[in-house]
């Protein structure tokens, strides 16, 4: 049998954990040929959490879990399961149950018989999500794909299979600031696409606030294009730009025998206000990228592991 293991990221997610494990399980006695294995990876939840894993570990020598000491971040917790996950292939799932496990055998069916070696899943639409975040979410993939040399589909999820070699070709990048998304565009692989519509939380809440996201589509940008650095180049032609029209129409009033002396003021704040701020966005540019390096400069371990049942 070929062995399938799962990378579940949980966060305080107590409330469904013993739901989602059932499922699985179910769906686990229905794929011939496969063995299907959980890797739980806590990551730093301050609910039962852990203990929870922990019972279930008990009970089912096919579940595995790391805990962290702390909250490290999804990112975090998606590197420490690649890093620890064995079998034939790999793949990420959310313990919410917005991920539907009906569709593991297909799935599975893409790499290892159809010859993908990668089967991922996109969202059909943003329904239940409120307006503003849909607007920033849509932006958001329109931005980093004008900007960045790779492709990311719109409404792509973190919910995929994929085969040993794709994973060790994620592994093989050894930045602290990871974008998954980013990293299975970047290290490319044939990939199979299947689009569903995302179920509602069988429990709990979203961990992911607006602020979160931010920070996180952030992170998408400046880990793969350097055009942000780019920028206050383009902001000062039109700094020029515009002070050259001004200058213009200064010179016009003059002709015409306007009275200068209010042109001059507006002139004068208008070169202030477009030089202040022409240099404050390449200060926060420059600034974004400086603590990337000095994040990555550091070589900090991204997560710690405060207990599990892997052995070395």
């Amino acid at each position: 049998m070929k062995q399938v293991t799962m990378i579940v990221p949980c966060y305080n997610e107590a409330a469904v954990l013993d739901r989602f494990y059932e499922v699985l399980r179910e769906k686990r006695g229905a794929l011939d040929g496969y063995d299907l294995r959980l890797l739980f990876v806590d990551d730093g939840s301050a609910d039962e959490t852990a203990a929870i894993l922990e019972r279930l570990a008990e009970n089912d020598d096919r579940v595995q879990y790391i805990s962290f000491s702390r909250n490290f971040g999804k990112e975090a917790a998606m590197l420490a399961g690649l890093e620890h996950a064995g079998g034939d292939y790999i793949g990420f799932i959310d313990a919410d149950l917005q991920h539907s496990p009906d569709l593991i055998p297909d799935m599975l069916h893409a790499v290892d018989a159809e010859g993908y070696d990668v089967a991922a899943c996109r969202r059909a639409d943003r329904k239940g999500e409120s307006a503003l975040k849909s607007v920033l979410s849509a932006a958001f993939y329109k931005v980093v794909n004008r900007m960045t040399d790779t492709y990311i589909d719109d409404g792509a999820q973190d919910y995929r299979i994929f085969t040993r070699q794709v994973a060790d070709a994620m592994l093989s990048m050894p930045e602290s600031n990871r974008f998954t998304k980013g990293i299975f565009s970047w290290v490319g692989f044939k990939t199979k696409w299947f689009v569903h519509e995302n179920a509602e939380r069988a429990a709990g809440e979203s961990k992911w606030s607006l602020t979160k996201l931010m920070r996180y589509a952030l992170d998408g940008i400046i880990g793969y294009t350097d055009a942000p650095l780019k920028l206050p180049i383009g902001l000062s032609g039109v700094s020029f730009a515009a002070a050259l029209a001004f200058l213009i129409v200064f010179i016009v009033k003059l002709c015409t025998g306007a009275e200068p002396s209010v042109y001059y003021a507006w002139l004068v704040l208008f070169g202030i206000f477009c030089v202040g701020a022409m240099t404050l966005a390449g200060v926060g540019i420059l600034g974004a990228y400086l603590a990337r390096i000095y994040t990555e400069a550091k070589g900090r371990p991204r997560y710690i592991v405060r207990k599990t049942n892997i052995k070395k």
